[in-house]
């Protein structure tokens, strides 16, 4: 196994802070990335930023998959419970406040270790964000007031006409991106397509080691299954029945992932608990799949298959020794 980094070697040196490290680790949901991190995270003695558009809402816990206390082993998670469920929150947002926290450990010396699965934030993050213009928050409530009455296949039509190069990349259902690339074009007069070409996500304000998390896909799927039958017993139903008695939604952005959205809909008689629990579990499986379709177009991922018989310390250890070998790569000792 890779011999953990000793204490003296844990901090970053000076030269190693004027290159602007990041260690991201990626992966679809379930593959095991939280447990790796905080392993990761121990032996550099540092931080876990996480990349989650679920894990930034206050108050929804169990079915955003939130490391417990336990799990985080004194490893301080910084970048989730950022908002409440009803407040806007977007790419733009999450950038600002990651830089922050990474600037924040710059000045300690400590490397920056970004942790999770929301692709367009890692993106982001590393590459920069183009110049389209920002949220309108009136004109995204009336286009997800149009969706809600003529349903997602006529906005997303209508994408195909404005935009067919970014209808193309999208999911008709993906709700918050086609009705962002509207709103783009509504404010505007230009395509989304056009102001990402022109940006081309060139910026790189980091020097960025990234490395995928992969299992083999029925195993991947079984731990999926295994996930939600514990959310599920461990009181996801009560949180989701708690949030609509705050007065939470159900059409509101955060309460239409996954599995709130099924829990809500059980809970409003739509159908029972084993259609709940099939489509709950479809979904996800589903959602992995886009989630590794995204990560395999992303250039200069360094992937790590786990297999089944691995354990989370021979993974670590695996992630641990690419860390070592890359801030190498940047100059003085480790």
């Amino acid at each position: 196994m890779m011999a953990v980094p000793t204490k003296a070697m844990r901090r970053l040196s000076e030269g190693q802070v004027r290159c602007r490290p990041v260690v991201v680790i990626v992966g679809p949901t379930a593959v095991g990335k939280s447990r790796v991190a905080v392993e990761v995270a121990k032996a550099f003695e540092t931080e876990v930023l996480t990349a989650d558009s679920r894990q930034v809402y206050r108050g929804m816990d169990i079915g955003t998959d939130k490391p417990v206390l336990e799990e985080r082993q004194g490893i301080p998670h910084r970048l989730i419970d950022l908002v409440n469920p009803d407040e806007p929150f977007n790419t733009g947002l999450y950038r600002s406040q990651a830089v922050e926290e990474i600037d924040r450990l710059y000045r300690d010396s400590r490397l920056p270790l970004v942790v999770g699965g929301t692709g367009l934030y890692v993106r982001t993050l590393l590459k920069g964000l183009c110049a389209a213009p920002p949220a309108d928050p009136a004109l995204r409530e009336a286009l997800r007031q149009e969706m809600q009455g003529q349903g997602h296949d006529a906005l997303y039509a209508k994408l195909v006409a404005i935009d067919p190069m970014t209808a193309a990349r999208l999911h008709p259902r993906d709700e918050s991106k086609v009705i962002r690339a509207l709103e783009v074009y509504q404010l505007s007069g230009r395509r989304m397509s056009e102001f990402q070409q022109e940006h081309g996500f060139a910026e790189r304000p980091f020097s960025a080691l990234v490395i995928g998390l992969n299992r083999d896909r029925e195993v991947l799927y079984r731990r999926i299954e295994a996930r939600i039958d514990w959310q599920l017993a461990h009181g996801l139903i009560e949180e989701t029945a708690q949030l609509l008695a705050q007065g939470y939604q159900r059409d509101s952005a955060a309460m239409k992932g996954l599995g709130y959205r099924q829990v809500a809909e059980h809970l409003a008689g739509e159908y029972d608990r084993v259609e709940m629990v099939r489509r709950f579990k479809r979904d996800t499986r589903h959602f992995s799949k886009r989630q590794m379709t995204w990560f395999r177009k992303e250039p200069g991922i360094q992937w790590l298959t786990i297999e089944e018989s691995d354990s989370v310390q021979h993974t670590a250890a695996l992630a641990i020794g690419q860390v070592e070998r890359f801030l190498t790569t940047l100059g003085g000792e480790i």
